[in-house]
């Protein structure tokens, strides 16, 4: 059985961990490829991408795929889109695997938006130094005029694409998780930040920001995350996805 995970997560890796040595099974991990030095996968590895949805089914029927499995990242919701279109295209079985979101908890003070212009929108009521952590592909929404004003520290892995809208006042930290507490105490306390925005990413590398925020009172508002695809089987862990891919 041939297996192809899209991945570039952690659950992608750890997936492609656990079905290596079963017996039978073709496992190609594919990468998006728009990260600069990214970690790779046990296994077969391709990276880039297929062309659209088309080019994603072709890819499918020519290699013989029969399990096609979304590890993408929760906000990479145009590749899982076309993932579910391709895979019904190709008639070849889609599964999901997404990690829990997170939940507010006590002493938490959360404000909640469906997008990153509607983050950037609640912003200016909440405080002027803002610790962003939702990406260097979504900084242009905070670039406009409801940001004016306002300074960010901006975590990411890659800096962003030359060109790219950013805020007229940010301070760009290139970084990868996972982040320890401390350190992110440190962060917020040596930068004065007063707001911390993010993603409902999910996940234990990035939630120290949280706890922290927590302990030092913080706003923290948390874009949601975008559905699956309808009709799309999920499941929550790489060990879920490997006994659902062992019950077939």
């Amino acid at each position: 059985m041939h297996v192809l995970i899209l991945g570039g997560t952690t659950e992608g890796r750890r997936l492609a961990e656990l079905l290596e040595d079963a017996p039978g099974l073709r496992v190609t991990s594919s990468l998006a490829g728009r990260v600069a030095g990214p970690r790779l996968p046990v296994g077969e590895v391709r990276v880039g991408g297929f062309g659209g949805v088309s080019g994603l089914a072709e890819w499918l029927r020519t290699h013989h795929v029969d399990v096609l499995i979304d590890a993408t990242h929760p906000f990479a919701e145009k590749i899982s889109f076309h993932a579910a279109e391709a895979a019904a295209g190709a008639h070849v079985p889609l599964l999901a695997l997404r990690r829990p979101g997170w939940v507010p908890g006590a002493g938490d003070n959360w404000h909640l938006a469906d997008s990153l212009p509607e983050a950037a929108r609640l912003l200016p009521r909440l405080g002027r130094r803002i610790f962003l952590t939702t990406g260097r592909l979504g900084l242009a929404a905070f670039a406009g005029p409801a940001s004016a004003g306002l300074w960010f520290l901006s975590r990411s892995v890659d800096p962003p694409e030359p060109g790219t809208p950013v805020p007229a006042r940010m301070e760009l930290l290139l970084s990868r998780g996972p982040f320890a507490l401390d350190d992110e105490r440190e962060l917020l306390r040596s930068h004065r930040i007063e707001v911390l925005v993010t993603k409902d990413s999910g996940g234990a590398a990035t939630a120290p920001k949280l706890a922290a925020a927590r302990e030092a009172g913080l706003p923290v508002v948390v874009v949601r995350r975008p559905p699956v695809p309808p009709g799309v089987r999920e499941v929550t862990s790489p060990e879920e996805a490997a006994e659902a891919l062992r019950g077939r």
